[in-house]
């Protein structure tokens, strides 16, 4: 379909998200938005640890920034409904959570909401 010089300079931008596919020697390579390292980086400092995924405060942070991703995906393409639908799941996620994590503990909730800006 392309030949080698076209595949090394070729940038398509996917249907759904903003991910980047680039071919680089003949190497399909996705660049996604949300990383490993990233999502380590969240429940680190959000976390007891990055190895620990279930605390509730890492899932919310990591919650939120996939809700802030999906956000400014829709308003570029404003007649995305399947992104719609996943953006209003995971916000219903989030709320669950935060109502999980207000009645187990009220300080940790009042620390995430603080630290995220949830609440104006």
């Amino acid at each position: 379909m392309f030949d080698n010089l076209h595949k090394k300079a070729l940038f398509l931008r996917s249907k759904i998200g903003d991910s980047i596919y680039l071919w680089t020697n003949n190497i399909l390579i996705r660049d996604m938005y949300l990383t490993t390292e990233k999502k380590q980086e969240f429940f680190k400092t959000f976390g007891t640890s990055e190895i620990d995924t279930g605390t509730a405060e890492g899932q919310i942070a990591l919650f939120s920034y996939r809700i802030s991703h999906l956000t400014e995906h829709l308003k570029k393409n404003k007649k995305d409904f399947s992104t719609q639908q996943a953006l209003i799941k995971l916000v219903g996620k989030r709320r669950r959570l935060l109502d999980y994590l207000k009645i187990k503990d009220i300080e940790r909730y009042r620390e995430i909401i603080k630290a995220l800006k949830l609440r104006k």
